[in-house]
């Protein structure tokens, strides 16, 4: 049985950044993953070269596998929108969104969530007018005015001359954005704004100029943003006052972490895997990564693939146990050393 490597529906190309506007329409526009299991009998008369690329269309299908709706993601997309509803009218003043937390919680897919379920609406309501009504992008570090400038210049992709200046920059940008009718702007990584340093407090100052001349919604997320001194001073006092902040952080082991294991093992293409195991796995997985979502994903994606990669094809205790997580969460949560398979047998 011979394959054509497209008959698997995982395109081979490269990802543009989401802080460019091609990179971002593609984000919003990418079809939700799928991926049909070849049946038994199909899977067995590959030949060989057609079971690379069977197997290497699984892998590129693992390696991004499905965003799970978290309570974070659902939150911030309801706050987000009513924010947009409530700023539409406004002239000033309009109010933000800050999402905090600490690292890999899930701040930077919630507000691109945001942002995508936003566009595809605005998309619906008008759609013959070519407007950009999302921008994304993230607060440069040891930043200035002008590299932030020029971060929304490159997202629009504007040509820039050295004799440019941060406001011959943002007067542009505003104006463009004005007439393509933004009405919200992500950014992120705002924790690189120190209000303790000049240089961050000139920042602030010039994202408030786009926040005034840019009639949109703006939601920044950042890492533990009240800890690292963004509402410090008058200028942090001014947007404590302008935003509703959404913290973020690990999940405890409820109902809602054996959820979001369940929708991730559902979302699996393995050939010799029994649904439900990983369910009953919850308590291990939430020992391996202290509930972040973020070492969740990885170590369930990279198991899998190993799992394609060794022939198993399926996620086995011990195929877990030797698959590393980030080192913070190793760190402060070493795998289980009992030995036991709890449920998850290795047999092939």
């Amino acid at each position: 049985m011979v394959v054509n490597f497209p008959e698997f529906g995982m395109a081979d190309e490269r990802r543009l950044p989401t802080t460019t506007l091609e990179g971002w329409r593609r984000f919003v526009n990418a079809d939700p993953l799928t991926f049909d299991l070849l049946s038994e009998d199909g899977w067995q008369a590959l030949e060989p070269s057609a079971r690379h690329e069977y197997d290497e269309a699984r892998v590129n299908y693992h390696s991004e596998l499905i965003v799970v709706e978290t309570p974070t993601i659902r939150e911030v997309t309801h706050q987000g929108r009513m924010l947009t509803l409530v700023n539409r009218r406004e002239i000033s003043a309009r109010r933000g969104l800050i999402v905090s937390g600490p690292w890999a919680t899930g701040k930077s897919t919630a507000i691109k969530q945001l942002g995508r379920i936003h566009e595809l609406r605005v998309r619906q309501r008008f759609p013959d007018h070519d407007r950009i009504p999302v921008v994304y992008v993230s607060a440069p570090p040891n930043g200035s005015p002008r590299k932030l400038a020029t971060r929304f210049a490159h997202f629009l992709g504007l040509p820039l001359k050295s004799r440019h200046n941060e406001m011959d920059i943002a007067d542009t940008v505003c104006q463009l954005l004005t007439d393509a009718r933004c009405d919200l702007v992500c950014v992120d990584e705002i924790h690189n704004i120190n209000m303790a340093t000049s240089t961050g407090k000139d920042m602030s100052d010039h994202l408030k100029y786009f926040t005034e001349h840019i009639p949109a919604t703006f939601v920044y997320a950042g890492i533990n943003v009240e800890r690292e001194g963004l509402f410090s001073g008058v200028r942090g006092r001014q947007i404590a006052a302008r935003c509703v902040m959404r913290a973020t952080g690990n999940f405890p082991e409820t109902a809602e972490w054996q959820s979001m294991i369940a929708t991730m093992e559902h979302a699996l293409r393995l050939h010799r895997h029994p649904s439900g195991t990983l369910s009953g796995q919850a308590k291990y997985l939430h020992q391996r990564t202290g509930g972040s979502i973020s070492s969740l994903s990885h170590l369930i994606r990279a198991a899998a693939i190993s799992a394609i990669i060794d022939g198993s094809e399926r996620i086995s205790r011990r195929l877990l146990d030797s698959v590393p997580v980030d080192h913070s969460t190793q760190s402060d949560n070493p795998a289980p050393s009992d030995g036991k398979d709890d449920g998850i047998g290795d047999a092939a």
